[in-house]
């Protein structure tokens, strides 16, 4: 019975140190495969239990696969404004199609490139999942994920809400001696001269409403007969707007009065729309028949009692800075990945739009998870019910973007391994042979 169980006892080391090897021979050829998972052998003992304590039974050894999936590689930098790794704990949420009818695997091979449909795959062709994002770049449903993809926008248009001016009003210019009435630099502008009053400066200023058409904003100043007291417009071309709700062009006005430092003391500017508020947004009405949606825009005329905007000294007009956001109609020419997680498209007209946040996918026990074909895991009853995270958040790693995570597969360890594996198959042969040499002893006795 003892040499029987000797040689089963060898022939299981032998496929104990065969499966080794396999596995040793996988970690090698994926070496350089993106954020490989390297697998390891595990082995313990099978025990034949025997009737009493005088006699063995030799029961041998068995091989298990373990990978190490908690082990995290090398983080190396990329060039790829798509390719993301995982510093610490999680997955990237992938599907096997891209209508959301797949099976939902889990990897940490980051290396996406967006296909010819738009949607990001990674190079073993399986397509990244997100969270939607709206218009505030807020997640639309936690609960919801989809696959990837940026086609879905053609392109992109801000209007402009906010502009910033910064200019000098000459402290010497004679006030305009007549009693002025609000909207007539507006009159004079849209009448072109014919009626109204001149403003004694003036600025163009760029601006472009929700579909992205360009329109020019004029701010006028016009020195009042008080003391350091300027009349403020804004107007525009009164053919671009209704002038229903902005009789002459007319969008807002009010006063600024400068103190003896050049600094304005007070800046009192009131729109027509939507309230009669001082400093309130400039409403824009625009005309109905371009289908633009109307405008709210944020004049910023600088900080009373300090000259970060306008100011009054006895120097001649100048605009130091007129500044404005918004952007006319852009084409989309290209997608990245950011740190943060979000998956950003850029535009030719230089604005970019958050369209997706990428989930961490997190587990009770990684170790787990079940490995698939591409690099890729599947949920299994001992990993736990997988949990969506924000990167950083509730225990789920930080995302790096333009890096990969290399294999965590060290090659002098495996080679190192593979010696120590070929020995110990070539020590289970030799108990084989030598086996069989006592069983042929044990035949010739009858001889």
């Amino acid at each position: 019975m003892s040499l029987f169980g000797a040689l089963f006892s060898g022939v299981t080391g032998l496929s104990a140190q065969s499966q080794s090897m396999g596995m040793i021979s996988d970690n090698i050829s994926n070496v350089s495969t993106t954020a490989y998972k390297g697998a390891v052998a595990d082995f313990s003992t099978l025990v034949t239990t025997t009737a009493g304590v005088t006699t063995f039974a030799p029961g041998g050894v068995q091989s298990n696969t373990n990978y190490e999936i908690s082990r995290q590689g090398l983080i190396e930098p990329s060039s790829s404004p798509t390719d993301v790794a995982i510093v610490g704990d999680g997955f990237f949420v992938v599907s096997d199609l891209a209508d959301d009818t797949g099976d939902q695997l889990y990897t940490r091979a980051g290396s996406f490139k967006t296909d010819a449909l738009g949607s990001l795959r990674n190079s073993a062709g399986f397509y990244l999942q997100g969270w939607e994002l709206d218009n505030n770049d807020n997640i639309v449903d936690v609960n919801e994920i989809s696959t990837v993809n940026i086609r879905l926008v053609n392109g992109t248009a801000t209007a402009t809400t906010n502009i910033d001016i910064g200019a000098n009003l000459d402290a010497s210019q004679t006030p305009h001696g007549v009693a002025y009435t609000a909207g007539e630099m507006a009159d004079y502008f849209n009448s072109n001269g014919a009626s109204g009053v001149q403003p004694h400066f003036s600025r163009n200023i760029q601006v472009f409403d929700s579909l992205g058409r360009p329109h020019s904003l004029t701010i006028g100043f016009l020195k009042d007969t008080a003391t350091s007291t300027w009349q403020v417009e804004v107007y525009a071309d009164d053919a671009e707007i209704e002038t229903a709700t902005h009789p002459n062009g007319l969008l807002a006005s009010g006063t600024v009065t400068f103190a003896g430092t050049g600094a304005p003391a007070s800046i009192s500017i009131t729109p027509l729309i939507p309230a009669a508020t001082a400093n309130a947004p400039v409403g824009i009405d625009w005309l109905d028949a371009d289908g633009a949606s109307n405008s709210e825009i944020t004049v910023d005329f600088g900080t009373v009692g300090e000259t970060n905007g306008l100011s009054q000294f006895a120097a001649n007009f100048n605009v130091v800075f007129a500044n404005q956001n918004g952007a006319d109609v852009g084409q989309l020419n290209g997608v990245s990945i950011s740190d943060e997680g979000f998956v950003i498209a850029s535009f030719s007209n230089g604005e970019q739009k958050k369209l997706y946040k990428l989930p961490i996918a997190t587990f009770a026990n990684p170790l787990a998870l079940n490995p698939r074909t591409g690099n890729v895991f599947n949920e299994t009853v001992a990993s736990g019910t997988f949990n969506l995270r924000e990167a950083g958040v509730g225990g789920a790693g930080q995302i790096s973007a333009s890096s990969l995570e290399a294999a965590n597969v060290d090659i002098a360890d495996e080679f190192t391994k593979m010696i120590v594996t070929q020995r110990a198959y070539s020590a289970n042969a030799r108990i084989i042979t030598t086996t069989d040499e006592m069983l042929d002893e044990l035949i010739r006795l009858n001889r």
